[in-house]
């Protein structure tokens, strides 16, 4: 198996690239498709979050997603997020991606600890619970678009899947999976994202649908050491494929003590007097990366300062 890996690797001269997305086309361009490898990001969230392995997967499938899904919007300050709200002890999900690979999230109890499922695997489906899903667009529109769907499954590709055949009418095919190791670390994440476009053929789905079969589990191709592109090769065999882009991604926060400081004004002066009057200096925590910002009575005075209301 490793030989294998090796070859895989070589035979696509990517060793060592990090996580990364690639956006390709097939069959005369019939078919859009993306790839990505995550581990790193993924195992970032893991450690930023200290997730227990059922809830690493089930945010590194949606970081995944997002990161795949951000890619696809146009413009530089566009901004995705999607959003798992369900009954399950996870207590949901939130991920929010841009348009350039960089993505972030964080789950509600990432101290969730279940038996493995009848597959003996991580029962992600029933950490999330039912409920449903939204996905939230920012474009720089007056409102953002919001398309909401009930969760099918709750293993969250299907979900996915879902969404994008009813609220985008895009039928697609998405497969996300990440694999721990033995000391609950992220071992392989990753995943892929298979459109068909309005005027594709009956013979191109058909081929395509048989292609999709023969997949089973993203991490173990990713273990076979598949990277995105051989990912796509494999997918789309028999049709011509043209690679458009390789996009690096990674979890990355924009947070800083500046912005939280912001928010702390936006809740008004009688709260921030109410923190003063305590006398003790308070921490703020920022959720989709967990770092901690501490402002002191001092610096809560002159924020007071500056609330208009």
């Amino acid at each position: 198996m490793p030989e294998k890996k090796e070859r895989i690797r070589r035979k696509r001269g990517f060793e060592n690239m990090g996580d990364y997305i690639v956006r390709a086309t097939a069959a005369n361009h019939q078919i859009r498709a993306f790839a990505a490898t995550t581990r790193d990001l993924v195992e970032h969230a893991r450690a930023a979050h200290n997730t227990s392995p059922v809830a690493t997967a089930a945010l590194g499938r949606l970081l995944t997603a997002g990161s795949m899904m951000g890619v696809m919007m146009k413009g530089d300050k566009d901004l995705l997020t999607l959003q798992i709200k369900a009954g399950g002890p996870l207590e949901g999900i939130t991920v929010t991606a841009d348009s350039k690979g960089n993505v972030k999230g964080y789950v509600g109890n990432p101290n969730v600890v279940l038996h493995a499922n009848a597959q003996g695997k991580l029962d992600v489906a029933g950490a999330v619970g039912v409920g449903f899903m939204n996905v939230i667009k920012d474009m720089g529109m007056k409102e953002p678009y919001v398309g909401q769907t009930v969760l099918q499954t709750s293993e969250i590709a299907e979900d996915l899947t879902y969404y994008f055949a009813t609220s985008e009418q895009v039928p697609s095919s998405v497969g996300l999976g990440v694999l721990m190791e033995k000391d609950n670390t992220v071992k392989q994440a990753g995943g892929f994202i298979i459109q068909l476009m309005p005027f594709t053929e009956e013979a191109v789905i058909s081929r395509l649908e048989e292609n999709l079969k023969k997949v089973t589990s993203v991490t173990s191709l990713l273990e076979e050491g598949h990277t995105p592109e051989s990912l796509l090769e494999l997918l789309l065999e028999g049709f011509d494929i043209e690679f458009n882009d390789r996009i690096p991604t990674q979890f990355y926060c924009n947070c800083s003590k500046e912005r939280v400081e912001r928010a702390l004004i936006s809740i008004g002066k009688k709260d921030i007097q109410e923190m003063i009057d305590e006398g003790k200096e308070i921490e703020m925590n920022c959720h989709f990366c967990n770092k901690n910002y501490t402002f002191t009575v001092e610096e809560l005075k002159r924020i007071l300062k500056e609330c208009k209301r």
